[in-house]
């Protein structure tokens, strides 16, 4: 028998097994369409030329992209679904938004060599997203192969929030430097460290449900009060700090003579032996 809703019937050595139809959690996939609704807000607001609102755009797909995997561990409504949603949500939010953005910001005006910058950028987040799905199960859980794709539209959001807030056009000069090519410098620099296997820690050995010294919670606060200084040149110098960190710890270890890959185990399956190097 079949219902045609709820379940499907398979009937065997007669005996009926009824199986329940999968269905969709909704609460992670709620914040999953929100980033991603963060991504095409700041594309469209880039055309519409709020490029301030444009980098609050991609911020807001930070928060909540930090937010859906953390979410559907604690309720246990982790599915396959559920990881692939996630990464094509980054692929807009994190790898073609900023790459828009910044195109129609600045890099416009050096024509080709603008898009070429925008397109390499671009490029780089989707092959470190599709990487990281594939080394999931193989890579230290304490960092990451290469900046994380969210990291990387950190720096390309920054860097055009704090110069629309300091009133300087995308087409301007800063010390001298003309800031169309700086922007070309930044995304290159975005783009290809998202590949490389450089390790960036990734603060996941905090959890929420454990308890923290006192002192870390006035850090916090602190912290806070750092930052509503001058968000923009604070959150900024955060996010470059972190986007060379993976380089400081790379060099370090290379020095100390520690490994520097962070394959924790290795694969003996040729097509995706390179992948783990």
């Amino acid at each position: 028998m079949h219902d045609g809703k709820e379940t499907d019937c398979a009937e065997g050595d007669g005996v009926v097994v009824r199986k329940r139809r999968k269905g969709i959690y909704i609460l992670p996939n709620l914040f999953t369409l929100a980033a991603l609704f963060g991504g095409f807000y700041a594309i469209v607001m880039a055309i519409n030329g709020r490029f301030d609102l444009a980098a609050w755009g991609v911020g807001c797909a930070m928060v909540l992209d930090s937010l859906d995997g953390r979410v559907a561990r604690m309720t246990n409504t982790q599915s396959a679904f559920g990881e692939q949603m996630d990464s094509l949500s980054d692929m807009v939010s994190f790898g073609a938004a900023p790459a828009l953005i910044s195109y129609v910001w600045s890099l416009k005006s050096l024509g080709r060599w603008g898009w070429i910058a925008a397109f390499v950028y671009c490029a780089c987040a989707a092959l470190r997203l599709a990487r990281f799905n594939v080394n999931t199960g193989v890579v230290d859980k304490r960092y990451f192969q290469g900046l994380p794709s969210p990291a990387a539209a950190a720096l390309i959001a920054g860097f055009i929030w704090l110069l629309t807030e300091s009133g300087i056009k995308g087409t301007d000069a800063l010390w001298g430097v003309s800031i169309p090519w700086i922007m070309f410098a930044l995304a290159l620099y975005a783009g290809l460290t998202m590949v490389t296997n450089v390790p960036f820690y990734s603060f996941k050995e905090f959890h929420m449900k454990r308890s923290v010294p006192f002192a870390m919670i006035v850090l916090i606060a602190l912290l806070i009060a750092v930052i509503n200084i001058d968000p923009p040149i604070v959150l900024f110098g955060i996010f470059v700090a972190y986007g060379l960190s993976g380089y400081v710890v790379y060099f370090w270890r290379k020095a100390k003579g520690v490994q520097t890959s962070v394959i924790s185990t290795s694969t003996e399956e040729p097509d995706e032996r390179g992948l783990h190097e």
